[in-house]
């Protein structure tokens, strides 16, 4: 099925707008995708017409409001094909589900001289938790080099997994450069020696076909605003027998069976780890998106995004001074480039005089970075409604701003 790319650029009210007099050409979508008239509307419909505190009330606007938010939570369940919507886990954000696992199973399950382990692409989020449960347990933090294109060493992953291997976290496709890691090889062989797995699937779900179950991961965190959903949301996936095993993350109410002075009942999951009023209105909006998605097909969006990241690469690396960074052979929609003898915040900055919005800078990939000897990138990234034209405004300005530049 081919995509009527400009019907679908038409749900999304935020791309017709001039930026410095130029149409937006907006590539930035690794950091936040944006949101369908459809995703919009959800927002304003339930404060309008739904708004009330879920699970707790007995009248028809908390019926509502609860029965919709569920409805989300089986959802998330079909799109990442877990076993039931009980694994499924609403947070803040990747960062916040990240954060979930290390003081919950890593405050029970981790300690003295274990060991994590993690690659060299991750982003910040999957890093410090990690230093920061290492310093108080008295873990080790172990990493996976890369080669010079930015791709994991899959043979010296091997050599660091150990008995005392407690648990892998990796990301499953880097922000930085859109590296596809070998996850399904990657959790086999952690298993292999008894560890438990974290994808961090912030960038593979909105571009991958993602199945829980066949990938056989333990944990999955991922966030709605990557998927043209609502900023603030972020999901965890778990396996129930492992949610089960862990201690709460925050204390309050939803998250209690009873209460008394003496003594508190957990609730089952994933109630157990949703303390207090969660975040309603984005988690029934983000139905919105998911049925934005299913629409379009997965297949259909990456054969797309596919074929606009190969156009990118046949225009821009004629380019003279182009650099890329990061040439992986499998790599989702992002293009991560320097400008030779430019500094990646000013070539971005001229692209913003001409509309194009891309991001600069170490994308919080900072060990990365210094691997790979340089201070940051330009990256530009792109999603179902970009267009071929778009990536011919891009390539035109690059290959002006290296002209200016090499004069």
């Amino acid at each position: 099925m081919s995509l009527n790319i400009d019907q679908i650029r038409g749900l999304f009210p935020v791309l017709h707008q001039e930026v410095h007099g130029k149409p937006l050409i907006y590539l930035d979508n690794a950091a936040t995708t944006q949101k369908p008239q459809s995703v919009l509307d959800a927002l304003s419909t339930y404060y309008s017409h739904d708004n009330s505190n879920i699970h707790r009330g007995a009248h028809a606007l908390a019926d509502r409001a609860t029965r919709y938010y569920e409805e989300t939570r089986e959802a998330v369940q079909e799109f990442i094909n877990s076993k039931e919507s009980a694994e499924i886990i609403f947070t803040k954000g990747t960062t916040e589900s990240i954060n979930l696992v290390a003081q919950t199973f890593g405050r029970k399950f981790i300690g003295k001289d274990d060991e994590i382990i993690i690659s060299t692409l991750e982003h910040h989020s999957n890093i410090v938790p990690w230093q920061m449960l290492c310093e108080e347990k008295g873990a080790i933090l172990k990493i996976i080099p890369i080669t010079e294109s930015g791709e994991i060493i899959f043979e010296e992953f091997q050599k660091l997994l150990s008995p005392k291997t407690k648990l892998v976290s990796i990301v499953h496709a880097s922000n930085a450069l859109g590296t596809i890691n070998p996850v399904k090889k990657i959790i086999d062989a952690a298993h292999e020696v008894g560890a438990k797995v974290l994808l961090d699937g912030a960038q593979s779900t909105t571009h991958l076909e993602i199945d829980v179950q066949d990938l056989d991961c333990d944990f999955l965190a991922f966030s709605a605003h990557k998927l043209y959903g609502p900023t603030g949301l972020g999901v965890l996936y778990g396996k129930r027998e492992i949610l089960e095993a862990m201690p709460p993350f925050l204390g309050g109410g939803e998250m209690i069976k009873e209460v008394t002075f003496e003594k508190t009942t957990y609730n089952v999951i994933p109630f157990k780890f949703e303390a207090g009023t969660p975040n309603i209105a984005d988690v029934i909006a983000f139905k919105s998106s998911l049925d934005f998605i299913k629409g379009l097909g997965k297949k259909n969006i990456k054969n797309h995004e596919d074929d606009l990241l190969a156009y990118s690469n046949e225009l821009l690396t004629s380019v003279k001074g182009f650099i890329p960074v990061g040439t992986a052979i499998e790599k989702v929609s992002v293009l991560s480039f320097n400008i030779k003898d430019m500094h990646p915040f000013d070539v971005g900055v001229m692209l913003d005089a001409n509309g194009i919005a891309v991001r600069t800078g170490h994308h919080c990939t900072q060990p990365l970075m210094k691997r790979l000897g340089i201070d940051g990138t330009v990256r530009a990234s792109f999603a179902v409604y970009n267009t071929k034209l778009e990536i011919e405004k891009l390539a035109e300005s690059v290959a002006k701003i290296a002209r200016i530049k090499n004069k």
